[in-house]
């Protein structure tokens, strides 16, 4: 079932965490901030949401982490009740698709209910003081890849943080599969 997150709460404070990534690290929200901001994604292995932009996802990493905005990625969804999202596959992913960001497992799902994480993708742009600046999409793709020559929203709204502190007025919510929560 499709899922939008909310709009952006502006200003909104960076909750931290520590988590394990695919690489053998742990990682804090300081471990990965960039001196011109940071992109926190939420994300997983199996969604058709992500699988159609995860190049996308990695090429606008790379491109960022060129303009001093560090990355990284989370999977927050049960492993349980979707095997593919599970650890050990999250690193095969990371492997395969040449991940330049740690892809971290939030397996008690903590960190999702702290960012309020509601689909995978979910993105959340911060700048360089932690505070949030962006939380739309990636590009107008959504199950399906949109043409190679989208405007790049998620991009340009990262580069005019790391330019200028301020995330755009306008933002154009991300769509995605929602967070798979475990079971109460």
């Amino acid at each position: 079932m499709a899922a939008h997150p909310p709009v952006c709460d502006f200003g909104w404070p960076a909750p931290d965490f520590t988590l394990p990534a695919t690489d053998g690290r742990s990682y804090s929200f300081a471990d990965i901030a960039g001196p011109n901001g940071t992109l926190i994604m939420f994300i997983c292995n199996h969604c058709p949401y992500v699988l159609a932009v995860i190049d996308r996802i990695v090429r606008d990493a790379r491109d960022l982490a060129e303009l001093g905005v560090g990355v990284a990625a989370i999977c927050s969804n049960d492993a349980v009740a979707y095997p593919a999202d599970s650890f050990e596959n999250m690193g095969k992913m990371a492997d395969k698709m040449g991940f330049p960001f740690p892809y971290l497992n939030d397996a008690d799902q903590a960190v999702a209910r702290a960012y309020d994480a509601a689909c995978t993708p979910d993105f959340f742009g911060f700048n360089a003081e932690g505070g949030l600046q962006y939380r739309g999409r990636l590009d107008a793709s959504r199950r399906e890849a949109a043409a190679g020559d989208a405007r790049r929203d998620l991009y340009e709204a990262m580069r005019q943080i790391a330019e200028t502190g301020r995330g755009p007025a306008e933002q154009i919510p991300s769509m995605g599969c929602s967070i798979k929560w475990k079971a109460a």
